[in-house]
């Protein structure tokens, strides 16, 4: 496991466009979300503790802008011929036991996350209505590791403030999980 931060954000950069399929076969395309106020697309995957960690707090706060008429993507990149852990059937298991309530996609050739850059699980991509990119952050600040009663969460307060004014915090704090794992 090798821990990687993300890039810093790169402000107003465009949302490639895409379609994938969940694990039961049913296409999502990206361009159908844009009717909403903002767009999240994070990169996921089942085996990396970063995310295993994450990920009910994930699916807690991904209700909360789905509620809010905020659309979220989840977006699993990982060669899954060389780790089993994130193939689909296990993505849908993985699903199930957190309460994703967000279509969790796959990207078997991994074109999705060449596209966007993505670097680790989990990598946050919060975008405006206008696809424009506005956060590239983490779940929550770093106290929320030592101690969850001091939890800030970034996330859901960028991707509200993207929803409400179109623009994200100038200040974001990379995230950090493990690299994606790359076809070679």
């Amino acid at each position: 496991m090798v821990l990687v931060d993300t890039p810093l954000c790169n402000f107003d950069w465009q949302a490639p466009d895409f379609t994938l399929a969940d694990p039961t076969g049913r296409r999502v395309a990206l361009a159908d979300q844009w009717t909403a106020s903002a767009v999240l697309v994070t990169f996921i995957c089942n085996h990396c503790p970063y995310v295993q960690r994450i990920a009910d707090r994930l699916a807690a706060d991904t209700a909360i802008l789905r509620s809010e008429g905020i659309a979220v993507l989840g977006v699993m990149s990982n060669d899954y011929v060389a780790y089993p852990d994130d193939a689909p059937d296990a993505m849908l298991q993985f699903a199930q036991q957190h309460g994703f309530e967000f279509p969790y996609l796959v990207d078997a050739d991994q074109a999705v996350g060449r596209a966007y850059g993505a670097v680790c699980t989990p990598d946050f991509f919060g975008f405006n209505a206008n696809g424009g990119l506005q956060y590239r952050g983490r779940l929550d600040d770093a106290r929320a590791a030592e101690n969850p009663a001091q939890r800030v969460p970034e996330l859901l307060n960028a991707m509200r403030q993207i929803a409400a004014t179109s623009r994200g915090p100038e200040t974001q704090h990379p995230s950090m999980g493990c690299s994606i794992k790359w076809r070679e």
